[in-house]
């Protein structure tokens, strides 16, 4: 069977995300597909990333002529996650466009795992929700009779959930050819002189932060072998010749002893390429964690530092405390990794105190890097539950740049957006006056050496040689 797989998230339909340049590539769709053409399928994957809209999706299903569509978006992307309207619309565009009439569609991502009737009545044939690639593999295997098939929703109801895949090694390592690599390299280079790409080692996590939309994985855990991802980290270095590897797991190194096995076979192997990961403070305290990043290679750490307010992080159930931030951020920069902020404000009863006491925590500790958002309710969690009431003409946001408050608070949705924009200029403005600072005192040590070295030449050969100019006129 020949099948084309494709995504929703087109990279001009987020402004913010074309001006930080950071693409990566659809790693899920990479997993389907791969685990499609190991099947026995013809496969070919569209990658709408760098489209500017559907015309060439349009020629690809012409061209290639496929006897099954296949919309899977990247869940290991938090962007992905974010369920933006605009990446949803595209979809639902294309799924009522005359030309897809003609072939069979299905959907694998978060918005339709929340959402799924909105596709089925858009036209797709049918959503597969959660994990999905063991019910890949079987609606693969028994097409076109796919009705009794567990965890998919259709036009007759819904099926029963499928429990998520345990043992991870199992599936196909996600295969990049499938892709146009180049363009992505090209980007990066072009942006930041370095190219980037992504792998996971994990899926899922076990925490209850309640504002955590887990529409995929939900709150359970699993990992690949360090065997696994070192294999994987070759491959990668083979075919793609990546500077840089973001993990993107939720978490990265949940298991007990995962980073220190992880870090003893990169070293066994020889191989050194700097990544960044995301983590908890409380669990890089544990284990020993921090040097083991430091011996795996780890260049950039990003924690969901949230608040310094200890009361905000309470409510959020997030299991951490404030000065497990401060301390984690102190052992990452002891060990020469640099330390990333995730921060957010907004969340239902903080108020001005709490906000003052977050600025306080980036002023002291000083994080490498932030990023900042505003509480933003998503189907599946507590906090949703909270603030559905409130949820009318808007219930997503458009892009990721969007902040928008969809919920009364403490305070309105432009102070929220003016905040982050004050938080973010005087965060650059700080790192640029450290930078500024650095380079004046690297300068006047310049300068000292330079007046020291001076006085020694003045006082041990330019002296003394008048001297005996003086005693040789005599």
């Amino acid at each position: 069977m020949k099948i084309l797989f494709s995504h929703s998230y087109v990279l001009t339909f987020d402004p913010k995300q074309v001006r930080a340049m950071q693409p990566y590539p659809p790693l899920a769709t990479l997993y389907a597909a791969s685990l499609a053409k190991s099947l026995g399928h013809e496969v070919k994957v569209h990658d709408v990333q760098f489209d500017t809209s559907e015309t060439k999706l349009i020629a690809s299903v012409r061209n290639f002529n496929p006897d099954l569509l296949i919309f899977w978006d990247d869940g290991f992307n938090y962007l992905t996650k974010m369920c933006l309207s605009n990446m949803r619309d595209f979809i639902l565009h294309i799924l009522q466009m005359g030309d897809m009439k003609s072939v069979p569609i299905w959907i694998c991502s978060s918005d339709s795992s929340d959402h799924p009737e909105l596709y089925l009545q858009a036209g797709a044939q049918l959503v597969i929700t959660g994990e999905g690639e063991a019910t890949l593999r079987d609606l693969l295997t028994s097409y076109p009779n796919y009705l009794n098939t567990p965890g998919i929703v259709h036009a007759g109801g819904r099926n029963p959930k499928r429990p998520v895949i345990k043992t991870l090694d199992e599936l196909p390592h996600p295969d990049y050819h499938l892709i146009d690599i180049d363009s992505y390299r090209n980007q990066w280079l072009n942006k930041h002189g370095f190219f980037s790409i992504n792998l996971v080692t994990t899926r899922g996590c076990p925490f209850s932060c309640n504002w955590c939309a887990k529409p995929i994985y939900g709150n359970r855990y699993h990992a690949h072998s360090p065997e696994w991802v070192v294999t994987q980290i070759k491959k990668l270095i083979t075919d793609c010749h990546p500077d840089h590897i973001w993990f993107a797991d939720d978490i990265f190194g949940l298991k007990p002893g995962w980073v220190k096995e992880f870090a003893d076979l990169l070293e066994k192997e020889n191989i050194r390429i700097p990544f960044k990961i995301q983590s908890r403070v409380d669990l890089l305290l544990n284990e020993n964690a921090v040097h083991h990043l430091a011996r795996a290679g780890c260049e950039t750490v990003w924690v969901g530092a949230e608040s310094g307010s200890q009361k905000i992080l309470d409510a959020m159930d997030k299991g951490t405390l404030v000065e497990q931030i401060a301390e984690a951020t102190y052992q990452l920069r002891r060990a020469g990794i640099k330390v990333g902020y995730f921060l957010q404000f907004g969340y239902p009863g903080e108020d001005i105190s709490d906000i003052k006491l977050t600025l306080r925590m980036v002023e002291k500790n000083k994080p490498d890097d932030i990023g900042v958002s505003v509480s933003y309710p998503l189907p599946g969690t507590s906090f949703y539950d909270k603030v559905k009431s409130e949820l009318k003409n808007k219930a997503n946001w458009t892009d990721s740049d969007d902040l928008s408050l969809m919920f009364s608070n403490t305070y309105t949705g432009s102070f929220y957006k003016t905040l982050h924009r004050y938080l973010h200029k005087k965060f650059r403005l700080s790192q640029t006056l450290q930078q500024t600072n650095n380079i004046l005192r690297s300068k006047f040590d310049f300068f000292l050496l330079l007046k020291a070295m001076t006085r020694t030449v003045y006082y041990c050969m330019v002296v003394p040689y008048y001297k005996l100019r003086w005693y040789a006129s005599r």
